[in-house]
C-alpha cells in the first residue's frame, strides 16, 4: 500500500469542552490550534477538528453489517492488528459505553477484521478497526 496522506474532518459538537476532554484525554489525541468555536486533534496522525454546533434532535440511522446495526454517519481509524485490543482496553478502561463491542467481523472470509463502535459525547460515531492483512481492506 502507499504511502497514506492525512485526512482532514470536521464534525458538529454541542459541547465543545466535554468533547475536547474525550478527545484529549479519553482518546489521547493531541490538540492542535483552537478557538472558541472549535478545537483540531491529532487524530492518529489525521487532523480532525470539532467545531461548535448547537445540539439539533436529528435520529440515529443505521444500517445491517454482518447482522449489527452500523450507525451512519461514522469514522475512525484502521490500526495496526497488534494496537486494536491495546485500544480497546484502554477504552473499556475509561467505560466507554459500545454500540458494538469489540469482535471480529466476516471471519474466516475475505475481509476479515476485528471492529468496535462507540460515539463521542456529541453523538458522533466512531469505528475503529484492524485487519491481520492490510491488503484485505479492499478485497472484494
Amino acid at each position: 500500500m502507499n504511502k497514506l496522506s492525512p485526512f482532514h474532518i470536521a464534525i458538529p459538537v454541542h459541547n465543545l469542552d466535554e468533547c475536547r476532554v474525550f478527545y484529549r484525554d479519553v482518546l489521547n489525541c493531541k490538540e492542535g490550534r483552537s478557538s472558541d468555536h472549535w478545537v483540531d486533534f491529532n487524530f492518529f496522525g489525521h487532523q480532525l477538528v470539532i467545531h461548535h454546533k448547537p445540539k439539533t434532535e436529528e435520529t440515529l440511522h443505521t444500517n445491517p453489517v454482518d447482522g449489527k446495526d452500523v450507525p451512519v454517519p461514522h469514522y475512525g481509524v484502521v490500526l495496526p492488528w497488534n494496537e486494536f485490543e491495546n485500544f480497546a482496553n484502554h477504552l473499556k478502561a475509561k467505560s466507554v459505553k459500545f454500540v458494538i463491542e469489540p469482535y471480529i467481523r466476516y471471519e474466516g472470509l475475505v475481509g476479515e477484521q476485528t471492529t468496535m463502535f462507540f460515539y463521542d459525547p456529541a453523538g458522533n460515531a466512531l469505528e475503529f478497526k484492524a485487519f491481520k492483512d492490510l491488503d484485505q481492506l479492499f478485497a472484494q
